[in-house]
């Protein structure tokens, strides 16, 4: 028998059990749907047309920044260009749009992590963001490196690890199949040290209790697939209103069919009417 589900697509909830598997919930509305149990059905999702802000609840012609109307994109603090190089925060300077939200989301404790979803990346992410943000990027690997007082201080170290890893995820790649293994402590310790000299800087400017180098045990990530595909197909509802095909697996915010993968993230808000037969 199907089972027929309707609303706005939000982002897919996680959660990493004690066996390092990852678990997804399908959120559609106000329903929660768990898709270990959906694994090798089919499923079909029949976008409406219509989308609506995740902010304001609004309807919206086209989705900015993952899920917001327009208005909301200019307006929110979490979709300031500094969310995306922190390292520019202008909160000092006395002009970011949101203080209030800028109190609880960034001037609290974040990570520098190094991770591998497609090979080695670094990352940054709010301490309480630990493994979600992980999952979210389709990782098996993730070692935290940094815990900083502030993400601006996160994008200041991070901006200078970059000069010598990526913070890109190859998502294609990364839906091809889980990586070779990486020995993520002995990158963070030759890493550290090429950028010993900057994070001394930043210690020295911002004082005692800015950046604390950590040693922490490495977490890893196993994901719900069945098979990876050979070959990866995007899903886009914009040009197929009507998306089908047998559940392959989970990974990052991606579902993968064996018609494609469709990045559930991307189009949160989306209005759609998910059927599991």
């Amino acid at each position: 028998m199907s089972a027929v589900f309707e609303g706005d697509l939000q982002k897919m909830q996680s959660h990493k059990a004690l066996d390092d598997t990852v678990s997804y919930s399908l959120v559609c509305g106000t329903h929660r749907i768990p898709l270990a149990e959906q694994l090798g059905r089919r499923i079909r999702l029949a976008f409406s047309g219509s989308i609506h802000c995740i902010h304001c609840g609004k309807a919206t012609r086209k989705s900015f920044s993952q899920g917001f109307c327009f208005p909301c994109f200019q307006r929110l603090a979490q979709c300031d260009t500094c969310i995306m190089s922190p390292e520019k925060c202008h909160f000092p300077a006395g002009s970011c749009r949101e203080p209030d939200w800028a109190e609880t989301h960034c001037r609290v404790p974040h990570i520098v992590y190094l991770s591998n979803a497609s090979g080695l990346k670094v990352g940054i992410t709010r301490e309480t963001q630990m493994p979600t943000r992980w999952i979210d990027q389709g990782a098996v690997q993730a070692l935290p490196v940094f815990r900083v007082r502030e993400r601006r201080l996160s994008g200041l170290i991070e901006s200078a690890l970059r000069e010598f890893v990526s913070d890109r995820t190859q998502w294609q790649q990364m839906l091809k199949g889980d990586p070779v293994l990486l020995d993520l402590a002995e990158s963070a310790k030759g890493l550290s040290e090429r950028i010993s000299a900057r994070v001394g800087e930043i210690r020295q400017t911002e004082g005692d209790g800015s950046v604390e180098m950590l040693h922490l045990p490495e977490t890893r990530l196993r994901y719900p697939v069945l098979t990876y595909p050979a070959k990866i197909k995007s899903l886009n509802p914009e040009k197929t209103p009507t998306l089908e095909g047998e559940l392959l697996g989970i990974k990052g915010q991606y579902l993968i069919l064996d018609s494609g993968c469709l990045n559930i993230r991307k189009h949160t808000g989306y209005h759609v009417t998910a059927t599991l037969d």
